[in-house]
């Protein structure tokens, strides 16, 4: 079957607060697919996905999704049911890095560097008083989600109170972490390939929030980082490990910060990066001469590559 044959479904939008960024996701993927000559349709995931997917019955899934619902295991859970291969990483893989607690105890388990933390339980009415294992600053934010929704950074016993009201109104549970001064990098794993690092400079705030992820100027990409050689294999170092650890495929992205002592921490894992116009990964793909539709088939040709083996199978 030739590549115009191939059916691919987009799937994006969805109900999580990263919607409109999915839907800037999925439009670029769709652009990209269509001038490569695949035959893409795009799909909204709601209440008719399931019925919606049976009707296009692609020969694979693009998983353009952000957020609750696409990146921890439950769009996953439900492709694989169907039968369906998809890019990116599988249910448990994917359920397990939205899960910001569970996947820093496993990296601290590991010995691989991540700040201090504690979980706080919201959900009983009672606000929590401020951790004595911790010191302030100390950097606030959901256990589940992604693009830096809910992350707040807190001075003083008042902005804790504060945060805590305002977190207890939309998450059951809260992380407290230690707060790192330093410079903020990311770093890609393409197949099992670590991308150039890339150091991250926000415009729009006091760290890399939502608005300098995705607003136009929000932040300034440095890619390849000015960092020495032996910093930026550590990074690929640590991203690589990340990647294998939790067990992802395709590809990832992988958040840092660095101290002005020079020691990398990590921060979290993404499992579907961005693909927007403002994205990291493909400025980091950009550097080695990767286009974004180059990307962009070489995903989907990870799921096509599954489909194959499956029904060889």
């Amino acid at each position: 079957m030739t590549k115009r044959n191939k059916k691919i479904a987009v799937v994006m939008g969805g109900s999580s607060s990263e919607r409109e960024i999915s839907i800037q996701t999925g439009s670029g993927v769709m652009r990209a697919l269509q001038s490569l000559g695949y035959d893409a349709q795009s799909l909204d995931y709601d209440r008719r996905f399931v019925d919606a997917i049976r009707e296009i019955a692609p020969d694979a899934v693009f998983n353009a999704l952000h957020g609750p619902g696409g990146e921890d295991g439950q769009v996953q859970a439900l492709l694989d049911f169907l039968d369906i291969p998809y890019t990116g990483s599988g249910v448990e893989p994917s359920a397990l890095a939205m899960d910001k607690h569970l996947t820093k105890k496993l990296l601290a388990a590991e010995g691989l560097p991540t700040a201090a933390w504690d979980l706080f339980d919201l959900s009983g009415g009672t606000l929590p008083l401020l951790p004595g294992s911790l010191d302030l600053p100390l950097v606030i934010k959901p256990r589940y989600e992604g693009s830096s929704q809910g992350v707040a950074i807190v001075h003083t016993h008042e902005q804790w109170t504060n945060a805590m009201i305002a977190a207890a109104k939309a998450y059951p549970q809260i992380m407290a972490e230690e707060y790192l001064e330093g410079r903020e990098f990311t770093c890609g794993i393409l197949g099992e390939e670590a991308l150039p690092v890339i150091e991250i400079v926000s415009n729009a705030g006091d760290f890399y929030n939502f608005e300098s992820k995705y607003a136009p100027g929000g932040s300034t990409h440095i890619v390849p980082a000015k960092i020495d050689e032996d910093l930026a294999a550590r990074l690929q170092m640590l991203a690589l490990s990340v990647h294998r650890l939790i067990g992802l495929r395709d590809y990832s992205r992988t958040d840092f910060i660095v101290t002005k002592e020079g020691r990398p921490h990590i921060l979290e894992v993404n499992t579907l990066p961005g693909l927007t116009q403002t994205s990291l990964f493909p400025d980091a793909c950009a550097t080695l001469g990767i286009s974004y539709e180059a990307l962009i088939e070489r995903l989907t040709g990870y799921a096509l590559a599954r489909a194959e083996v499956r029904d060889v199978a």
